[in-house]
């Protein structure tokens, strides 16, 4: 079966597709749309940016991806705008084109496209650019400019509506199932949770594929052969945001930039650390049930998970299964999921109202970088003392980890600057950390440390963090 989507509205369909094609590769190469640039391969600068439009219901959803780590399949049944599309009749650029041009946003001009494709997402509407034109921008890199005439053509930009009627008439005729196979290698795209099931009971060491944030690297830089993948993007029953009073559930397909505010409202320091994972690009395709089942020791949502009490539901063919979260993670690249399973949702139980919470992101780069340490803590106090404790982090183990010497030593005590500090030492007995290019493991042990004293600090009314002291 081929790969069909439409570019400009008009349908492209494309036989005998291998697997992990780029999308990039595919628009610069064979489509010679060459605004779209390679930086990085990696999904870090923004250079490859498109847009990439799919059905929710009866609406087109825009969202602005990268292309470099995006598989060729995974655009069966959407629709893609490149910079090349942003251009009239007569070949004049569009009104935030002629601002960067002419207000100083490009030099060598090289990441220019992708800035324009992420800035033209916000005036149309795409899903995660109601933030901050800075936030919008955070996963498009410059080294020329200065994003000072950058951000003045984003918010000068006046939003306009786009006519998309005629693209979801015709994407309704192309939701279908789709698979192929390429020089022997198979790839399949199921259209619900019972065919995803099915499928990994016939191939149960498929690679499954959400939004390849982290697996279209493993192609990019390590050049592996993934065998046979199966793509989730398309199954809907995976992407359902489900809010109750007493929990939020989120669908293992739930874009990341799309959980961001149902997880806001759960608590604004889990809200806050989703702004902070990736750059949009990432955090529309990225999902928070594939940051979780890839297993990876530094990925930001499971620590804050872990600490907030989540839980974990897997499905097969044999039905389904619910666990702590932390019992999900069984040692470096090991993962409590049997032979056809697959992660369904995740359930957060939502925290009291008197709940002490701090989750912390530590990085090189405050924006669109990976953590060195991602600490996660969630009290509860009574009367001044500390009846429970939930500590988790991320960067400091093989796996996403409690911190058990940590938790026993807050436990029954006063809720009191000692006690933190007792706290504190007995962390850096809980983890044996790596040192590696984000950092040694002196510095984890002891920056762990402090960010139980910063949970502390901001009790007693402190600027702690970048942002808070900014703003200070």
């Amino acid at each position: 079966m081929a790969v069909r989507f439409l570019l400009d509205g008009e349908m492209v369909e494309l036989d005998a597709v291998d697997p992990t094609a780029t999308v990039l590769d595919h628009l610069r190469y064979t489509m010679r749309r060459t605004g779209t640039k390679e930086g990085c391969a990696e999904g870090d600068c923004g250079a490859c940016t498109v847009l990439v439009g799919s059905l929710e219901g009866d609406e087109l959803a825009w969202r602005a991806v990268n292309s470099c780590i995006q598989f060729l399949p995974m655009l069966d049944g959407k629709a893609v705008m490149t910079v090349e599309s942003l251009k009239d009749v007569g070949g004049a650029l569009n009104p935030l084109q002629e601002t960067m041009a002419c207000n100083g946003s490009s030099q060598c001009g090289f990441c220019t496209p992708g800035f324009v494709m992420s800035l033209h997402g916000r005036t149309i509407g795409a899903r995660g650019c109601e933030l901050p034109v800075e936030d919008v921008i955070a996963g498009n890199l410059c080294r020329c400019t200065g994003y000072g005439p950058i951000i003045e053509a984003g918010e000068a930009a006046a939003p306009f509506a786009q006519d998309d009627a005629a693209v979801v008439t015709a994407l309704r005729g192309l939701q279908g199932s789709a698979s192929g196979e390429w020089q022997g290698r198979r790839w399949f795209a199921p259209r619900s949770a019972d065919e995803l099931a099915r499928l990994l009971a016939e191939h149960p060491d498929a690679r499954m594929i959400a939004g390849a944030t982290d697996v279209g690297l493993w192609v990019t830089k390590g050049l592996r052969d993934l065998g046979t993948v199966i793509f989730l993007g398309g199954i809907a029953e995976l992407a359902v945001i489900e809010e109750s009073a007493d929990a939020l559930t989120l669908g293992a397909g739930v874009r990341y930039a799309d959980a961001h505010a149902a997880m806001a409202r759960l608590h604004p320091e889990l809200g806050e650390l989703v702004r902070r994972i990736g750059g949009l690009q990432v955090r529309n395709a990225g999902t928070v049930g594939g940051n979780v089942a890839n297993g990876s020791p530094i990925g930001d949502g499971p620590p804050a998970l872990i600490a907030l009490g989540g839980e974990l539901t897997l499905r097969s063919m044999a039905g389904r299964r619910t666990m702590p979260l932390e019992d999900y993670f069984l040692g470096y690249g090991k993962q409590d999921r049997q032979p056809g399973e697959f992660v369904e949702s995740i359930r957060i139980p939502r925290p009291s109202a008197d709940a002490v919470i701090l989750i912390s992101k530590l990085s090189r780069r405050f924006d669109s970088d990976i953590s060195a340490v991602c600490g996660a803590f969630m009290l509860r106090v009574e009367d001044g003392v500390i009846r429970d404790a939930r500590v988790a982090f991320g960067g400091m183990a093989a796996t996403p980890k409690r911190a058990a010497r940590c938790e026993d030593a807050l436990l029954g005590q006063p809720f009191a600057e000692a006690t933190f500090a007792t706290a504190a030492e007995a962390l850096k007995a809980d983890f044996d950390p790596l040192t590696d290019v984000r950092g040694s493991a002196a510095y984890r042990v002891e920056a762990a440390a402090n960010l139980l004293r910063r949970l502390w600090l901001r009790s007693q009314g402190v600027a702690v963090a970048v942002l808070e002291a900014l703003d200070g």
